[in-house]
């Protein structure tokens, strides 16, 4: 029997190429996202070349707890079981620290922090009711280490994998898997308009690697794994002086 996937912030993206990929691998889609229109015409285009497969769409605002917490298992409920939940849902943008960009700078915190919790909350509530399942985090290689102009956008990255850190200890040695995945530059709206994508990888390739290593039920991996597996960690004990000032 085929699995079912649900991916929040399925729109545009990786949400979107990761739909993609899963479709292609045989997957039920539970899409969600606030752009009901773009998920529609995705469900559409799934449906057509993959005809035996079921693709079912839902407009959502992670931000919106409440609303988070009731559609997770109204999905699961209309697919009578979810068996992976990716939380994909994330924004960028925000400026440097004091730049009066804090409206800004608060949405991303709602949507990447709040949103990706309270996603992964209610999957775990699911999960542990099925007593199975898989739940996946994306970070970013953004996590690694604070960065000038981008201070939320790192910020809530790095909340994400420490929060995804604890589930891991939390569900340890439980039948439900917990991955945790930190994409590099892959080339998507999200990053278009910066001036440096080091290592810049097409969205169909990240959303490949993404998905093998969803599937293998990583623990934690950079997307892709190499070069930067190594440049996070480099990323760390680079001096301050190398990196202060590049806004």
């Amino acid at each position: 029997m085929a699995k079912t996937v649900l991916i929040t912030g399925a729109s545009s993206g990786i949400g979107e190429g990761m739909a993609k990929e899963f479709a292609k691998r045989g997957y039920n889609l539970a899409l969600a996202a606030r752009r009901k229109e773009s998920l529609d015409q995705l469900a559409i285009e799934m449906t057509q070349r993959y005809p035996g497969q079921r693709v079912e769409t839902i407009k959502l605002d992670v931000t919106d707890v409440a609303a988070v917490q009731e559609t997770i298992p109204a999905l699961a409920n209309l697919f009578g079981v979810l068996d992976i939940v990716v939380a994909n849902a994330g924004v960028g943008g925000g400026g440097t620290i004091g730049s009066d960009k804090f409206d800004e700078d608060a949405s991303i915190i709602q949507t990447n922090i709040l949103g990706a919790m309270a996603t992964i909350d209610a999957a775990v509530k699911l999960f542990k009711k099925q007593n199975s399942g898989q739940i996946v985090g994306i970070a970013s290689v953004a996590a690694f280490r604070g960065l000038p102009g981008a201070s939320v956008y790192c910020a809530s990255k790095a909340a994400v994998a420490t929060y995804m850190d604890a589930l891991q200890l939390e569900l340890h040695q439980t039948p439900i898997n917990v991955t945790c995945l930190y994409p590099g530059y892959i080339d998507t709206p999200i990053n278009n308009k910066m001036k440096s994508r080091p290592f810049l990888i097409d969205v169909g390739k990240g959303s490949r690697i993404l998905v093998d290593l969803i599937e293998r039920k990583v623990k934690t991996s950079t997307v892709p794994v190499y070069p930067w597996n190594v440049v996070g960690r480099l990323l760390k004990v680079i001096p301050q002086s190398l990196l202060a000032g590049r806004v």
